[in-house]
């Protein structure tokens, strides 16, 4: 009986300790040294939370930056990939749709979070030529996208 006794009060006291006062400790000190990023990385525009940097948008119009594809159509509350193997014609046929209108592997495949907001500088770079046409760029204009894109590589 004894031995029950110190296990249930072992198992309440690391339960408070890992359940309650560690995720406590942790929030604060996140708050306080890393306020942006613990608060989501959040974007504002006007004062209105627009989105977050770390999750992407999606974003269909030519004259934008496509994305990585998303499997959950780009829903920030439900972070999931496909579950589909290699073999299944559902994940073959839709890699096929979007090999038509995009060259890249970042732009073809979905990330395992199906929320990666981050692309590679070939996918950038290889969207240029959309973006220049869709929003009549001069060749200036299209040299200084390029140059951001390059400034702007992590």
């Amino acid at each position: 009986m004894r031995n029950w006794i110190i296990g249930i009060r072992v198992f309440l006291a690391l339960s408070v300790l890992t359940g309650i006062l560690y995720p406590i400790l942790m929030t604060g000190v996140g708050q306080l040294l890393f306020p942006y990023q613990a608060s989501g990385s959040l974007m504002k525009s006007e004062g209105a939370v627009i989105g977050s940097e770390l999750l992407a948008q999606k974003f269909t119009t030519k004259k934008y930056f496509w994305p990585r594809p998303s499997m959950n159509d780009f829903v920030g509350t439900a972070s999931v990939g496909s579950n589909m193997s290699v073999g299944n014609d559902s994940l073959l046929n839709t890699v096929h749709e979007r090999q038509k209108n995009r060259n890249t592997r970042d732009l073809i495949y979905a990330s395992g979070s199906g929320l990666d907001p981050h692309i590679s500088p070939e996918s950038a770079q290889d969207q240029v030529g959309r973006i220049v046409g869709e929003r009549k760029l001069t060749p200036e204009q299209r040299d200084l996208v390029l140059a951001l894109i390059r400034e702007y590589t992590e």
